[in-house]
């Protein structure tokens, strides 16, 4: 069975979260522009839910609110005047969301906020997804840009693992050498393993981290004004997750 593809992706087929479609949802009914808002929703709801932890909300406030907030920005059709020479697409969202939780009553139920229509559906184990996070090193800013950092990854890595579905013993074997460590093992253990000869695990290493880097830069480039746009977001992405 053949490697996938190593070619180097079209920004053209990872579209769904660019500004340009998000700018469209308030005068595009079509399924391009509901899946732009599908795929923002699903992108950028954990981070939210994480500041909104961070800052004091309890989990079912923290749930009610990031519910509301998506809400909001389509009944508001906020995203169509968000402007992407003035910032970067994640601080425009985590702005509008503080300017949200301002003007609204707290005495709202959560019927109200979500008008009793969930948007989104939130990942049950948010909670226990969050008690995982550092309790004492992050604000609720820099725990925000963690969690996107850490969302980037993992649907990167979705991305990827779908990629060698018809090979997933094979995936499963070299997606520890994503990550170079002393706990790695050696290509020779892995080879054994996999009954194959070293150099063929080490072509397969190098080709899973070359499409994953690619798939990377796709998941960037959907959230960036400009190609030129991508290198600058991926070293904020590197420093944000070994600070």
């Amino acid at each position: 069975m053949p490697e996938p593809s190593s070619k180097p992706p079209n920004p053209n087929e990872f579209p769904l979260t660019r500004w340009s479609l998000l700018r469209r949802l308030g005068a595009d009914e079509s399924k391009v522009a509901g899946d732009a808002l599908e795929a923002l929703c699903q992108a950028y709801w954990y981070p939210l839910y994480a500041f909104l932890r961070r800052t004091g909300y309890n989990p079912d406030e923290a749930q009610d609110w990031t519910q509301g907030f998506f809400h909001y920005l389509l009944e508001t059709e906020l995203l169509t005047k968000a402007d992407p020479t003035k910032g970067r697409f994640r601080s425009f969202l985590l702005g509008s969301l503080r300017n949200y939780l301002s003007s609204e009553h707290r005495r709202l139920g959560a019927a109200k906020r979500g008008g009793g229509k969930p948007l989104i559906s939130l990942d049950e184990q948010a909670e226990a997804r969050y008690s995982l996070e550092p309790l004492e090193s992050h604000t609720p800013e820099s725990l925000f840009e963690l969690s996107w950092a850490h969302t980037v990854l993992a649907r990167t890595m979705a991305c990827l693992e779908q990629e060698y579905s018809g090979k997933h013993d094979w995936f499963l074997h070299l997606r520890p050498y994503l990550q170079s460590g002393p706990d790695s093992p050696s290509y020779r253990q892995t080879a054994l393993a996999l009954g194959k000869t070293e150099d063929a695990v080490k072509s397969g290493v190098q080709r899973l981290r070359q499409r994953f880097q690619q798939l990377l830069r796709a998941q960037i480039a959907g959230t960036v004004q400009s190609v030129a746009d991508i290198e600058d977001e991926l070293r904020h992405l590197r420093a944000v997750l070994s600070s």
